[in-house]
């Protein structure tokens, strides 16, 4: 019989597992390592312990490890419809989604219907599949299962709120927080279903920051959430100042390395040259794709759900795929989303098979319609690429005052992209990074791209949605005027707002809190992105239509 080096006492395999999920589930991973450890020296083919070498590499970020783990867990033995799950959200958030589809399919079919925790995982591989309704059904089910479970009505609830469904989520957050008055992300996603009208949630969530030491990532759910509501009650200086504490709070949670942001950027500058598109071979000439770039928070959500109205366009969301094949095909595996030497490495890639790969992985999220709208807002930073891949696919770039663009940005928040957005300065930088490198854009490939602006959409709705319409070759449809009635899942920030029609409520919205951007706006006002008496710099659209 096996025995222990330290106690000589024969090992219980069973025993040792309990007792590693136990320590997971108190947050001790130290403990539970080891007894993952213990127990695969010496069963190395038993499927738990796998599994729980899978969770305690999501609980410490290790994507590789957990993808590596939950891989073996469904090799060992193919019914284990927890790891099928897990599996299948990993590969979804990387991008993979055949895989991801395969996988989940293979949770679906061999869950038992008797684990809760099981139905959330698969819910929220469907919302990462862009599946809303299918995605209801699961996170239903996870809450009738298990309904004192205030996590699993969150998650239930911020679905609901992508489906248009503002009402009923609201009804879950509210048992949610009876369940727990504590939870922090309740709180922000009930803050943002309306608008205030006095203090009373707002007092409410101050208490909880005083009465509690919270960890940074609830801090900042509660501190955005104070500040949402002190702005619809026009509280100006309180409100910027819940931001700046939500954002002092996230950004301490957050690693961001401006220095290799500005290398990424000098990069693009100096090698995607008009030259280097002419260089290129020919690209796939498919016509169906619609991009939509420009920063966060700039209307990108507005023009998409304009666009998405029409009959012979299909919503694709925000999707990873463009930037996920340059980095399949160049064999791209750093931490680093983006870095100088990805884009150095993707020079010379073919552009039709970079195309063709592109029209490959998103055929399961196109619809069946002639046409779709790939809404990832930094794709700006892949635009030469696009250009060369797929010349024939319409490229819309959402312009917005600087100003309000940044602020707006600045009172988000964000779940994983953006970390520049939590400081002052570290955001405006990245602003005029990005507003030089479109600079660039369009005297290099001038023409190629359609410039909309913001202000003039919400001001003229009906006239530059039919530009844009006119830009991408398709009829003037009514629809695509009352943009708001659609009922197709909305995914960004603005899931509740677009379901609104146009309003300029937005536009100059920064004047409230100009003495508090002034960090901001001196470095705007150096870059040259804002002129000496604060008006945004002139831009030469990229294409004029009559």
């Amino acid at each position: 019989m096996k025995k222990t080096a330290a106690a000589g006492q024969p090992i219980n395999p069973r025993e040792l597992m309990a007792r590693g999920f136990r320590a997971l589930s108190r947050g001790d991973i130290a403990e539970a390592s080891t007894c993952c450890k213990l127990v695969l020296s010496r069963q190395p083919e038993l499927a738990p312990a796998h599994f729980l070498v899978g969770l305690i590499a999501l609980a410490t970020g290790d994507r590789g490890t957990a993808l590596s783990a939950f891989g073996s867990v469904t090799s060992i033995d193919p019914g284990h419809a927890a790891a099928w799950a897990h599996l299948a959200k990993l590969l979804a958030e990387g991008g993979q989604v055949n895989r991801a589809d395969i996988a989940l399919q293979s949770a679906v079919s061999r869950e038992s219907g008797d684990i809760p925790a099981i139905h959330d995982v698969i819910g929220t591989t469907y919302t990462l599949l862009g599946e809303h309704r299918n995605a209801d059904e699961w996170y239903r089910r996870a809450v009738q299962a298990e309904p004192g479970n205030p996590a699993l009505r969150i998650n239930y609830a911020n679905n609901l709120i992508y489906l248009g469904e503002t009402a009923r989520a609201g009804e879950e957050l509210s048992v949610a927080l009876v369940q727990g008055r504590g939870n922090a992300q309740a709180h922000w996603l009930l803050s943002g279903l309306g608008k205030a009208q006095d203090r009373t949630h707002i007092r409410e969530m101050e208490a909880l920051l005083s009465q509690r030491s919270l960890p940074p990532g609830a801090q900042a759910f509660i501190h955005y959430a104070v500040g949402k509501e002190l702005e619809d009650i026009e509280d100006w200086d309180g409100a910027f100042s819940a931001f700046a504490s939500g954002a002092k709070a996230r950004r301490a949670t957050l690693q961001f390395d401006e220095a290799r942001e500005a290398a990424t950027y000098d990069t693009l500058a100096e090698l995607y040259t008009s030259e280097w598109l002419a260089s290129r071979a020919a690209g796939c000439d498919d016509r169906s794709p619609i991009f939509i770039i420009g920063q966060p928070r700039t209307g990108t959500t507005l023009v998409e759900r304009i666009v998405s109205a029409h009959s012979q366009v299909h919503s694709a969301g925000e999707l990873q795929q463009f930037g996920n094949c340059i980095r399949r095909m160049t064999d791209y595996d750093r931490l680093e989303r983006f870095s100088p030497e990805l884009f150095r490495n993707a020079l010379q890639l073919d552009p039709a098979a970079l195309g063709k790969q592109y029209l490959s992985r998103t055929t399961k999220l196109r619809g069946q319609s002639p046409r779709f709208v790939d809404k990832l807002p930094y794709n700006y930073l892949f635009l030469p690429h696009i250009l060369a891949a797929l010349p024939n696919a319409r490229i819309i770039h959402l312009v917005r005052d600087p100003r309000d663009a940044c602020f707006a940005v600045f009172k988000q928040l964000f779940a994983d992209a953006y970390p520049h957005s939590y400081s002052l300065e570290e955001m405006a930088r990245h602003f005029a990074r990005y507003h030089h490198l479109m600079a660039l854009w369009r005297e290099r490939f001038p023409g190629r791209f359609l410039d909309v602006r913001y202000e003039e959409v919400v001001t003229d709705l009906e006239g530059n949605a039919r530009r844009i319409l006119d830009y991408l070759d398709l009829p003037w449809e009514d629809a695509c005027g009352e943009f708001h009635r659609q009922d197709s899942a909305v995914t960004t920030a603005s899931a509740v707002q677009v379901r609104e029609p146009a309003h300029t409520r937005s536009v100059g919205r920064w004047r409230h809190y100009q003495r508090q951007l002034e960090p901001a706006l001196a470095i705007l006002r150096d870059e040259g992105v804002i002129s000496g008496n604060d008006a945004p710099a002139a831009t030469r659209p990229s294409r004029e239509i009559d």
